[in-house]
């Protein structure tokens, strides 16, 4: 497993101007600490490069970016009540974005199955035009944006299991239907955002799932929803990458919410996804969001979990995953926009076996048929399907 971060990212520091402020350098301290207590778990540490302008620009206008840049230049402040930037602000968000991005290349570039990405700032509240929620660029979207855009990717599966709605995260693909996403989530605290209704507009309608979980949720919940729910939709879409927003601030000691995960929990569900993506060649990275008991955080990190798939406690569940989106690829094909697959070769060439293997990984001990759904861009939906599971 690879690890990426920068010591840049702990100069991002709220100060003297917000003082108590969760989103604060201990975080990623106590995470350093934590796994250097642990020899690292054995992963391979990588110093974070900056995160391109253009890199930013796939899903953030030029004017955002230069209105982040301007801020830090001029001294900092606060962008609303919780979203602060420091003069040392611009390099940490281009180091924590580049973190991501870094670890999208290696990852698909076969150097790893694995990868983590530790920045700061956070990244999945930020919209493409908007600053909030301890966040200045959206660094899990602008990874997932690349993968696309550069890297000879069709179809990228986020998961979000952060306290709070990836709202921006959201928003920047919610007209997609090259990017599944799914968040599990508090319901009722911020930022508001992600209903279980709201799946997506237009091309993207299916491909957003949102399942918002009451306030003292227990851990089982999580799994189940994750069981059931997620990871059979997940199947269906037969993601060639996953990328994983990580916020700890579910954890029982957090102070943020009220849920009650634990540190297990965490390994366990990473685990359970890593060992899918095991089964047809999908890597997976993970990208550091919340999380704000540093204990709580440091744990969880730690949890030697992390680094074996077969730590996992359970196994997917859920309906056989539907057809692939032929009709989207054979429009690439017309327009003379065939990408490469991660192995090399055309986008057709690993696809029957993927299907395959997804299969096996996912099949039920009785098969459920899938309920029809479909967008307007003629692609199957797999949020559509999975509301039949």
């Amino acid at each position: 497993m690879l690890f990426f971060s920068h010591p840049a990212c702990l100069e991002h520091d709220p100060g003297e101007g917000l003082p108590g402020h969760p989103e604060r350098p201990d975080r990623l301290r106590a995470i350093e600490g934590a796994l250097a207590a642990r020899d690292w778990l054995g992963w391979e540490r990588r110093e974070a490069p900056a995160a391109s302008e253009e890199e930013l620009g796939l899903v953030h206008p030029a004017s955002h970016v230069e209105a982040i840049r301007e801020l830090c230049r001029s001294g900092g402040g606060s962008i609303d009540l919780d979203t602060f930037a420091g003069e040392a602000s611009w390099e940490a968000a281009l180091r924590s974005a580049g973190a991501a991005c870094a670890m999208t290349r290696a990852l698909l570039a076969g150097e790893a199955e694995a990868g983590f990405a530790a920045g700061r700032p956070p990244g999945h509240h930020a919209e493409p035009e908007r600053a909030m929620g301890f966040c200045l660029f959206d660094n899990v979207a602008v990874a997932a944006a690349l993968a696309i855009a550069e890297l000879g990717i069709e179809r990228v599966f986020i998961l979000d299991w952060d306290v709070h709605h990836g709202n921006g995260t959201a928003e920047i693909f919610r007209r997609r239907d090259d990017v599944l996403f799914a968040s599990i989530h508090q319901g009722g605290i911020f930022p508001g955002s992600g209903a279980r209704e709201d799946t997506g507009t237009g091309p993207g309608e299916g491909f957003t799932i949102n399942l918002p979980v009451p306030a003292g949720s227990e851990e089982d919940l999580w799994v189940e929803l994750l069981e059931q729910e997620v990871l059979p939709a997940a199947a269906r879409f037969e993601p060639q990458l996953v990328l994983i927003s990580a916020g700890f601030d579910a954890h029982r000691d957090d102070p943020l919410a009220t849920c009650r995960m634990t540190e297990a929990g965490f390994a366990g569900m990473a685990a359970s996804l890593r060992r899918a993506c095991e089964a047809v060649g999908a890597p997976v990275g993970v990208v550091l969001e919340g999380g704000y008991d540093l204990g709580a955080i440091s744990r969880s990190m730690a949890w030697r979990g992390w680094s074996r798939s077969s730590s996992s406690r359970r196994r997917w569940s859920g309906s056989a995953p539907c057809s692939a989106s032929a009709s989207r690829r054979s429009k690439r094909r017309r327009r003379g926009r065939e990408r490469p697959s991660p192995g090399g070769g055309s986008g057709t060439s690993t696809r029957p076996r993927r299907a395959a293997a997804w299969r096996r990984c996912c099949a039920p001990s009785s098969p459920t048929p899938a309920a029809p759904g479909s967008t307007s861009a003629g692609r199957s939906s797999p949020r559509a399907m999975a509301s039949s599971t």
